[in-house]
């Protein structure tokens, strides 16, 4: 039974196109009118609940439901909402990280959790419903697994929040095999390399706040992402050339969001100020060592990280400093009523 969803969830990656994100709500509905009783209990939690900021990228013992308790139709319903929420690209990403699980079970020998279960499954990725999906509420949902992260707030039809955004790779860079070097976030370290040895020597002393990288992001999977200590080199003090290299890092983080989303993404940052934005970065300037970098602003923070596994294992992660979980909107929501 495994092996034949699989297969359709396979092919269902690549087929659906064209859902219009204004319709999340009713995506959202769809999707729970698949489920049985059961997993419908153990898929939908209140907006209000702790395990709605419970959210990790290693492989843990998960609340939710996965692909693995889906039939055809569910696993459809489940991924239709899933590409409403995010870009083609993201999307894209999504589907290969998971597919690095299947060489992840060669690669450690099929290991197991605690309980004896897979620690690598392709298919044990999960879905959370919070809150009740209706137009006029507020309501979030989250989908999640070894290596990604996403988490949502919706309302009158359209995300108003899309962060915490977590994508990682393990491999980083696939080392054998028939996707033998294939990397599913290669621009994100190509885009990185370029933009900091696009500096000068002076700049690079203000930018570079450490000859080490540190062993995982700052922010990790903390509820609250808080401002980093380190800041960078500011935008402003940027030359044009450096500037573009700039732009172009930002906005393929930017990219992985639904296109409504992230045009609000953009002219919020835009708002703020882009000289206020910040480029940092800690360790090695040569490939395949230890790296890390940050853009931080008033309220944006994304982080970098490849230090594991000889270097060869991404982590990032996209973090909104006022908003991430929705929380400034639905406080804001709460304080005026109730």
């Amino acid at each position: 039974m495994k092996l034949k969803v699989y297969f359709s969830f396979a092919l269902l990656l690549f087929t659906f196109q064209g859902v219009k994100a204004q319709d999340l709500h009713h995506l959202a509905q769809d999707f729970l009118a698949t489920l049985s009783t059961d997993l419908r209990e153990k898929t939908v939690f209140e907006l209000s609940s702790e395990e709605r900021k419970n959210f990790f990228y290693t492989p843990v013992y998960r609340k939710g439901t996965t692909f693995n308790d889906y039939n055809k139709e569910q696993t459809a319903a489940a991924l239709t909402l899933l590409k409403a929420s995010i870009s083609e690209n993201a999307f894209e990403k999504t589907k290969e990280i998971m597919d690095l699980e299947k060489i992840l079970i060669v690669l450690e020998n099929n290991p197991k959790m605690p309980d004896g279960s897979p620690k690598r499954d392709p298919l044990n990725y999960h879905f959370w419903i919070f809150g009740n999906p209706e137009k006029d509420h507020y309501w979030g949902w989250r989908f999640e697994g070894h290596h990604i992260s996403l988490n949502f707030v919706a309302s009158e039809g359209s995300l108003v929040s899309s962060t915490p955004f977590f994508l990682g790779t393990n491999p980083g860079r696939v080392l054998e095999g028939e996707q033998k070097g294939h990397e599913v976030l290669k621009l994100e370290t190509d885009y990185g390399y370029a933009m900091v040895n696009s500096l000068t020597p002076q700049q690079l002393e203000v930018a570079r706040y450490s000859e080490t990288a540190p062993v995982d992001m700052f922010t990790s999977n903390h509820s609250k992402a808080e401002r980093l200590a380190h800041t960078g080199i500011q935008y402003a003090d940027l030359t044009g050339e450096q500037k573009k290299l700039f732009d172009r890092l930002l906005q393929l983080y930017l990219d992985n969001y639904e296109k409504k989303f992230s045009k609000k993404a953009k002219d919020k940052i835009e708002k703020e100020g882009r000289d206020e934005l910040y480029f940092a970065w800690a360790g090695s300037l040569e490939r395949g060592q230890g790296h890390y970098y940050s853009i931080q602003g008033k309220t944006l923070l994304i982080e970098y990280d490849n230090t594991q596994n000889n270097n060869n294992h991404v982590h990032t992660v996209v973090r909104d400093l006022e908003n991430d979980f929705g929380d400034d909107l639905l406080q804001d929501h709460y304080d005026h009523d109730h």
